[in-house]
């Protein structure tokens, strides 16, 4: 017997959340975005911005908002921990279903149909997965800031802001690159600067992205894409070394990377049928059939 109204797909990051309202066949109804949901920033806040994103889509969609009616799928940031993920599940609401995966096998989800592939996401964070064709999932990367997570967001922060420093005590020139660093995080000096770092997150670190993109002629900036495009052609051949695979690229980074992927793997670019989002969507949809028996 049917006890749910509505499936509700969630993407989840260290930047910010979105949401796709669903009917009950999967059919999208109405989007909406709110804060950062990524475990990592804390658990109480993940579930803030979830139900402020819900709220959100419902309204777009005028329907009223009931958490007893909905089938959730989430893909969020942070699940491989399971100091994270079992307090998240702990202090889920009263929801008719809920089924929560990494972002990256939502992506996987969307970009390929939910048929096997390659999928790079490339956002706040980064990691790699692969779907076989016996539906097992593969992930490479995704080891977390500030150690992993090679070529997204706040690895391009961590690594630009060291330009800042060197430029702010005559290392380097305080050039333009090294100006917009400073005046995007609001320091004007060593002291200001090592006050935004003592409290800067992934979040933070990942706003100098686009900063770092801007400068894409600067001589340090053209090593960190050359090494980014290099870390996202590991990630492709160690989870398709025969590349037999389609692959997708995935984030907000995905496609502003594509052009320094190294040309083998880049020739095996496919543009993804959908995103992260949908393919939560496509989840909570999968969950409310196997809710249904």
């Amino acid at each position: 017997m049917q006890t749910y109204s509505w499936l509700v797909g969630v993407d989840g990051g260290g930047t910010g959340t979105r949401v796709a309202l669903g009917d009950v066949n999967g059919v999208e109804l109405a989007r909406a975005t709110a804060g950062p949901s990524g475990l990592g920033l804390g658990i109480e806040r993940a579930w803030q911005s979830i139900e402020a994103g819900c709220r959100a889509a419902f309204a777009e969609a005028g329907v009223p908002f009931d958490w007893s009616q909905c089938v959730l799928g989430c893909g969020l940031a942070g699940v491989n921990n399971p100091a994270w993920l079992e307090p998240f599940l702990a202090a889920a609401p009263g929801v008719a279903g809920l089924a929560v995966e990494s972002d990256v096998y939502t992506s996987l989800l969307g970009a390929h149909g939910g048929a096997p592939g390659v999928v790079v996401a490339l956002g706040t964070g980064s990691v790699a997965a692969a779907l076989s064709a016996t539906g097992e999932c593969r992930i490479a990367g995704g080891f977390g800031f500030p150690s992993g997570d090679e070529a997204s967001g706040a690895w391009f922060g961590l690594r630009a802001i060291v330009w800042a420093q060197q430029a702010l005590d005559g290392r380097v020139t305080m050039d333009a690159f090294a100006q917009a660093l400073l005046a995007h995080v609001g320091a004007h000096d060593r002291e200001s600067l090592i006050v935004w770092q003592c409290a800067a997150n992934q979040t933070g670190y990942a706003s100098l992205a686009p900063v770092v993109l801007a400068h894409r002629e600067h001589p340090f900036v053209a090593k960190l894409l050359a090494e980014a495009g290099f870390a996202i052609g590991q990630f492709i051949e160690a989870l398709d070394p025969l590349a037999t695979l389609p692959v997708a690229l995935a984030g907000g980074l995905g496609q502003p990377l594509r052009e320094w992927i190294p040309q083998a793997q880049r020739e095996r670019l496919r543009a993804p049928l959908a995103d992260s989002t949908s393919g939560a969507l496509r989840l909570a949809q999968q969950e409310a059939a196997r809710l249904g028996g």
